[in-house]
């Protein structure tokens, strides 16, 4: 095993090799249903599954949870594939809960022989009646007591459609008196005419997910079954399921604290809502949690994969900060972004002593810290563009970017002097004049006399045009779903602001999609995968260069 933080769930593992429990071997599963987008909560679970197979030289298959036609479809599926690839990660085998269908089946047929499985008539409505509740026992229900040979009848006529659609589930026959609810008959099959994007229209009738769970990971030789907190509960039912049908292994449910993130929703229901309301633009809306989104937005692999890391695995329920995962990007994206020069939102500036028609070249360094990455050619020209913010007509104490009579450092340029200041019929600044100092070339002075102020740039005529989106997190607070209020209420108004005016250097004119760049001074961007083509660049803001949101800076 290599070297890795070692965790609970690891520890188990590494007794369970010492006592020869599984033979030595170790096997997990990822068993997500295609039932939509996987987001960052599934990356962790990715993260432990595939990456516990890898530590251990084990293996760890994909499987689809795809017991629910009504809501499962193909475009789940690739999308699912495509994002444990992006992560990094490759699965043993793939399988669907659906490929063992045929003995799910017959695992019902041999329980209702053990006279561990019967045949109900209740309604849903009864049935939540006749279970009783966390303090209550429950009811047997009077179907209880069916023969083996009529609950086979039964059984075998809802496999055969006779009956319609929830007239009637095949439960185990557990303890209604049992203090744990899951295990007061819990539904094993349901009727549900729906067509399957893997079986079509063979069935009728579908296993619920907690019985065909641990059959499947039986069948697979799972050894360790982990999942979440929620499912802690469900443990006894699933070693029910297996004790019961005598299954030549049984594989151990792990359960660990699933993943919460402030300013951030997780649950499936409400992603979808954003969705479908349009509240984003799509499950790969760079706000999203989904991987998708995520991607989309520039965050590396990488990155995601050490805040999966650092979050660790426990068994408590906590809430981890967003700026945990932004601090991860930043140091993946500080070591192997490129530098470049990027203006937001321009402001003209002319130097008025720079000779008209005259250019100069300067090599600037990709990376100022890592000179094997070479460098990149940017002109300068008479007429260029700067940030509107780094310049104030009538500035602040402590401002030492350009304002009239202030002398600042063109990056890598020369240095410049603001002497007038050109306005529209609003008032507005629309052009600052400028002289500069030819002795100041690559950013000194013979005299080495000292500006405080350093400004980023771009040359007008041989810069481009570019979109930049803005993006923030998505909601305005760190528990959008606290306190019983409609999480969409607080939505963030201001998580994209979409600049069409922006301007790059021309370096920049050919990258491909997904290229990321750090823009000096104002933070990590990505060329879209979707929008961005020639001609039509389209950066989108991974991570500001620091924590904006810190002690209330939003």
């Amino acid at each position: 095993m290599t070297d890795t933080p070692t965790n609970f769930i690891r520890q188990i593992i590494d007794e369970d090799n010492r006592t020869g429990k599984h033979g030595g071997k170790v096997a997990t599963r990822f068993p997500p249903e295609p039932n939509g987008y996987l987001h960052l909560g599934h990356a962790k679970s990715i993260c432990l599954n595939f990456g516990i197979a890898r530590d251990y030289q084990g293996i760890c298959n994909l499987r689809y949870d795809d017991t629910n036609p009504v809501k499962e479809d193909e475009e789940y599926v690739r999308a699912i594939e495509e994002d444990v690839r992006w992560l990094g990660f490759n699965w043993s085998g793939k399988y669907y809960a659906s490929d063992y269908f045929d003995k799910i089946y017959d695992y019902a047929e041999q329980l209702i022989q053990l006279g561990k499985a019967y045949v109900d008539d209740l309604t849903a409505e009864e049935m939540r009646q006749y279970r009783g509740t966390l303090t209550e026992a429950g009811k047997e229900s009077p179907y209880r007591s069916r023969s083996v040979e009529e609950n086979l009848e039964l059984f075998r006529g809802m496999r055969d459609g006779k009956f319609p659609d929830a007239s009637k589930v095949l439960r185990a026959k557990i303890d209604m008196k049992s203090p744990n609810i899951n295990l007061r008959d819990p539904a094993l099959y349901r009727i549900r005419r729906a067509t399957h994007h893997q079986t079509g229209d063979k069935w009728c009738i579908y296993p619920m997910y907690d019985y065909a769970h641990p059959i499947s990971d039986m069948l697979e030789g799972i050894t360790h079954s982990i999942c979440t907190l929620e499912f802690e509960d469900h443990r006894p039912f699933y070693d029910w399921v297996l004790d019961a049908l005598k299954t030549p292994c049984h594989p151990q449910q792990i359960e660990f604290s699933r993943l919460n993130v402030d300013y951030t929703v997780m649950s499936k229901r409400k992603l979808l809502q954003l969705v479908t309301e349009k509240h984003v633009q799509g499950w790969d809306d760079p706000r999203m949690p989904t991987i998708q989104g995520m991607r989309r937005r520039g965050i590396t692999p990488a990155a995601l994969r050490d805040f999966c890391e650092r979050v660790g695995v426990t068994k408590k329920d906590n809430c981890i900060e967003i700026a945990l995962l932004e601090n991860c990007i930043r140091e993946d994206l500080d070591s192997s972004a490129m530098r470049r020069m990027a203006v937001l939102r321009p402001l003209k500036v002319v130097v008025e002593n720079y000779p008209e028609g005259k250019t100069e070249d300067f090599e600037l360094p990709n990376h100022p810290q890592k000179p094997e990455m070479g460098t990149r050619k940017v002109t300068f020209s008479r007429t260029l563009f700067i940030e509107q913010d780094d310049f104030m007509e009538t500035p602040p104490k402590g401002y030492f970017r350009l304002f009239p009579g202030n002398e600042v450092r063109l990056r890598g340029a020369y240095y410049v002097t603001a002497k007038e200041v050109i306005k529209d019929a609003s008032g507005k600044v629309v052009e600052v004049r400028c002289t500069y100092d030819p002795e100041s070339r690559g950013g000194g002075t013979p005299d080495n006399r000292k500006v405080k102020g350093t400004i980023h740039w771009v040359s007008e005529t041989h810069s481009i045009p570019a979109e930049i989106r803005l993006y923030d997190r998505l909601f305005s607070v760190a528990e959008p779903e606290a306190g019983g209020v409609d999480f969409l209420t607080r939505m963030n108004p201001n998580s994209l602001e979409v600049l069409k005016d922006a301007r790059v250097e021309p370096s920049l004119a050919d990258v491909a999609p997904e290229t990321r760049v750090q823009f000096e001074r104002q933070g990590y961007f990505c060329t879209d995968r979707k929008d961005h083509r020639a001609g039509h660049p389209v950066f989108n803001r991974v991570v500001t260069l620091r924590d904006s949101w810190a002690k209330g800076g939003k």
